[in-house]
């Protein structure tokens, strides 16, 4: 009997030590899914602040653009500047354009 009961304690030893493996594998597995799905939030957070700061962006440009061309200017100094800097010209129309339609200041702005 004493065998009997010896190997009954040993095996629900080995049964208890089996299970405290079992248990810490799936706490470690459980604790990387948890991490994952925090930085998959992460991920998605980024994303979307990347995407409204795109967004923006694009307002901006759009707001600038819409500046730029309420901006009035002289066709004979947009063929001045294009003429005598050798430029295409909507390059030179959009410098005199950002220059408010000064074309001394554009003209600098280009040599320099």
């Amino acid at each position: 009997m004493a065998a009997e009961e010896s190997n009954e304690v040993a095996a629900r030893t080995a049964d208890s030590k089996d299970m405290m493996q079992q248990n810490k594998a799936l706490d470690s597995l459980t604790d990387h899914v948890e991490d994952r799905q925090l930085n998959s939030m992460r991920v998605h957070e980024a994303m979307a602040s990347i995407a409204s700061s795109a967004e923006a962006d694009r307002n901006a440009m759009r707001m600038r653009e819409k500046e730029l061309a309420a901006v009035k200017i002289d066709p004979a100094d947009v063929d001045l500047i294009a003429n005598e800097l050798e430029l295409d010209r909507k390059v030179a129309e959009r410098t005199l354009r950002e220059h408010k339609g000064d074309a001394v200041a554009a003209i600098q702005s280009l040599l320099h």
